[in-house]
């Protein structure tokens, strides 16, 4: 069955434009002009991956993702905004945006950052569906982590990020390395992000994370997960 990809955006010639080029891709769509009714559509129907605009009636595109990442939905989300300031973009990536386009855009822009974000969910292999680590148990296939038998709930960026480090344990990974490949552009070399989601792998998984024992900052380099 074709992906799905829901569309939201309160300017029509925007949608057309998005809806015409993933069509042509292979993309099966589903647009929406309205913040609420994109809630209302993201709680009730199965979407494998949603383009939303910042600025929305009703509800803004940062606080219909807030909504529904803390309602445990990891969908993957595209931000696109009109504005090309440094902040508006880290907002959406600090509430669970896994990346942002910057209007005007090509659609062929938009269809590789598509593509990108979706390569980079963890797909099942049938051999390295579980990671186990120090009381850490990850389960690839269903999204699940677990410490010491109890569940953890996880955004679908620190989720990745969390597969992303256990894949190389023990192995020091540069800031700027994870954010290529987590993120899959350059932040004007800016790693806050970075930071920002390693502090929340920490507040889920170390006993103390004023004082990590399990994913240490390596100075002067980045980060590494102890094994």
């Amino acid at each position: 069955m074709a992906t799905k990809v829901l569309i939201v955006d309160d300017e029509e010639s925007i949608t057309t434009l998005i809806d015409y080029h993933l069509q042509q891709t292979g993309y099966r769509t589903q647009v929406v002009h309205d913040g609420e009714e994109a809630l209302d559509q993201l709680n009730n129907q199965h979407f494998d991956l949603a383009v939303l605009d910042l600025m929305l009636p009703n509800k803004s595109g940062l606080e219909i993702c807030e909504m529904i990442r803390n309602q445990g939905n990891n969908i993957p989300i595209i931000m696109l905004t009109a504005k090309g300031e440094e902040e508006d973009k880290i907002k959406g990536l600090n509430v669970g945006a896994d990346d942002y386009v910057t209007k005007p855009f090509s659609p062929k822009e938009l269809i590789a950052r598509v593509d990108a974000v979706l390569r980079r969910i963890p797909r099942s292999d049938n051999e390295s569906d579980l990671i186990k680590f120090r009381g850490i148990e990850i389960n690839t296939q269903y999204y699940e982590v677990f410490k010491n038998g109890k569940s953890i709930e996880f955004t679908r960026k620190e989720f990745e990020l969390l597969v992303y480090m256990a894949k190389q344990i023990n192995k020091p990974i540069k800031r700027d390395t994870i954010l290529k490949d987590i993120w899959d552009f350059e932040y004007v070399g800016d790693t806050r992000i970075v930071d920002v989601h390693i502090s929340h792998l920490r507040e889920k998984l170390e006993d103390d994370p004023k004082k990590p024992t399990l994913i240490k900052t390596v100075r002067g380099v980045g980060y590494k997960i102890e094994g």
